[in-house]
C-alpha cells in the first residue's frame, strides 16, 4: 500500500519536473552535507519546486500531505519503499513532515544512521518547538515566501520602466504565490481556496479546534483588518467571544500556519512591547484580495502589507527585526522600524499618494519625531511615484527624507 502511495507521488513529481519555475533568490545551505535541512513557508508558495531545482542528485521523495500515508505509518516500510523506488537514493525529501506522527523521532533516528534529509513545513511551529526540542544544533532552515517583487521581475535591466511598472501593480493586487503566475488558472478562486484549506489543514485539523467558527471568524477579521494595530481584546469585543485568552490561541495559531504575522510596537522595554497592540500583516496581498476587500478601496493598506512581507523576508537574510513606532502622546506612527542587532537602521513610512500636503506632511512630521526618539538618520518615505531626497524641518527637528517609488524600493534600485 505505501509503495503505491509513493509510487503514484514519483509520477506527480516527475510530471512537474518540466513545468516553467522561476528561480528563487534563496539557497538551501549544506545540501551535500549529513546535517537536516529544513525549508519552510506558508502552503503552496513553491517550497517542492525550490527543493526539486536546488537538487543534482538523485534523491527519494515522500508528500505526508496524503492521509493514506499518514494513518497507521510504519515508518520502516516508508523508508524500504523509497529506498526501492528510488534505487537507495543518497537524499531523502518529505514534503509537508509535520502531518507525519511523531515525525521528530523518526528523522532524528534517520539522521543518526547516517542518511542525508531535506523536510519542508507549512508551520512554523515546525522549527520552534519541535526541531528546537530534538534537533538542536543539527538543522539549517530555509524559508520560502510566495514569489518576491524581484524574483517576479528577474533581471530588470532589458525591461522598460513602464514594463516594470506593469508588473508591479498585478503584483500588488494579485501577490506572488507561483502557480497562478506561471499557470492560466482563475487566481481568485484559487486563493480563495488556498486560504480556506489552510485554514482547515494547518489550523482547525492540525489543532484539533473545537469551534471551528470562531477560528475562521477571527482569521477573517484579521484579513479584512490588515496593515491595522489590532489587540487580543478588541477582537474578543468585536466577534463576541468571551474568553481573550481564546482569541490569543487563535491568533497564535494562525501566524503558525503562515496566513499572517504580526509586528510588535518599538519600545526600549520588551515588557511594554508583549502589553501593546500589534499590526497585522497577511503574507500575500493576493489572498487579501480575494478574501478581504478591493484594490481600489484601499489601496493604501496594500502599499503597506507588501511593504511588510518585503521587511519580514529580509528578517531571515539580513538578521533584522521590524517594530512599529508610535507616540502615545502625539498619536503619530510610523509604519515600520528596522533594527539590527543594537541599532536601528531605516525608519520607513508607506504613503501610496502624496498628492494631498496635508497628509505628506504629517508622514513627514512622524519621520522626524521618530528619527528624533530612536536616533535615526535614515528615514525613507515609500510611495507611487515620487523619487527624491529633502531637507525637512518640523518645529527645530531636522532630518533628510529620501522619497521611493515602492516598486524601485521592492527591486533595490537607485
Amino acid at each position: 500500500m505505501i509503495r503505491d502511495i509513493l509510487l503514484g507521488q514519483k509520477r506527480e513529481l516527475d510530471a512537474q519536473k518540466g513545468q516553467l519555475y522561476i528561480k528563487r533568490e534563496s539557497e538551501i545551505k549544506s545540501l551535500q552535507k549529513n546535517i537536516i535541512k529544513v525549508v519552510t513557508g506558508p502552503r503552496r508558495a513553491g517550497k517542492s519546486f525550490f527543493i526539486m531545482n536546488s537538487m543534482k542528485d538523485n534523491f527519494g521523495y515522500a508528500n505526508f500531505d496524503d492521509e493514506y500515508l499518514t494513518q497507521e505509518i510504519n515508518y520502516d516500510e516508508i523508508v524500504a519503499a523509497i529506498d526501492n523506488i528510488y534505487s537507495n537514493p543518497k537524499l531523502f525529501f518529505f514534503d509537508e513532515i509535520q502531518n507525519l506522527p511523531r515525525w521528530e523521532l523518526f528523522v532524528n533516528r534517520l539522521q543518526r544512521q547516517g542518511r542525508n534529509i531535506i523536510l519542508t513545513g507549512s508551520n512554523s511551529n515546525l522549527l520552534s518547538s519541535e526541531l528546537a526540542t530534538h534537533l538542536t544544533g543539527r538543522h539549517l532552515e530555509t524559508v520560502i515566501y510566495p514569489l518576491s517583487f524581484r524574483e517576479i521581475v528577474g533581471d530588470a535591466t532589458d525591461q522598460t520602466a513602464a514594463e516594470i511598472k506593469g508588473k508591479f501593480e498585478k503584483y500588488l493586487r494579485d501577490g506572488g504565490y507561483p502557480e497562478p503566475f506561471v499557470k492560466n488558472i482563475d487566481i481568485g478562486g484559487y486563493l480563495k481556496t488556498l486560504f480556506e484549506s489552510t485554514l482547515y489543514k494547518d489550523a482547525i485539523k492540525r489543532y484539533k479546534i473545537r469551534k471551528p467558527r470562531e477560528l475562521e471568524a477571527v482569521a477573517d477579521f484579521l484579513i479584512s483588518n490588515t496593515a491595522t494595530q489590532v489587540s487580543y481584546n478588541q477582537i474578543a469585543r468585536s466577534l463576541g467571544v468571551k474568553s481573550v485568552e481564546t482569541i490569543k490561541k487563535y491568533c497564535r495559531i494562525l501566524e503558525e500556519s503562515m496566513l499572517f504575522f504580526s509586528i510588535k510596537k518599538f519600545s526600549y522595554k520588551i515588557k511594554e512591547q508583549e502589553i501593546e497592540a500589534r499590526k497585522i500583516y497577511c503574507i500575500d496581498n493576493g489572498l487579501i484580495k480575494a478574501k478581504a476587500f478591493s484594490l481600489t478601496q484601499n489601496i493604501g493598506k496594500l502599499y503597506e502589507n507588501i511593504t511588510a512581507i518585503e521587511l519580514k523576508r529580509r528578517e531571515y537574510s539580513a538578521g533584522t527585526k521590524i517594530f512599529y513606532w508610535k507616540n502615545p502622546q502625539t498619536n503619530e506612527e510610523v509604519d515600520f522600524v528596522v533594527k539590527k542587532e543594537n541599532r536601528i537602521t531605516d525608519i520607513i513610512q508607506v504613503c501610496c499618494s502624496l498628492q494631498n500636503k496635508k497628509t505628506e506632511e504629517r508622514e513627514i512630521r512622524a519621520l522626524l519625531n521618530a528619527s528624533k526618539e530612536l536616533k535615526c538618520t535614515n528615514l525613507i518615505l515609500l510611495n507611487s511615484s515620487e523619487e527624491k531626497s529633502e531637507r525637512k524641518e518640523w518645529f527645530g527637528t531636522k532630518g533628510n527624507i529620501t522619497y521611493r517609488p515602492l516598486w524601485k524600493w521592492l527591486l533595490g534600485i537607485g
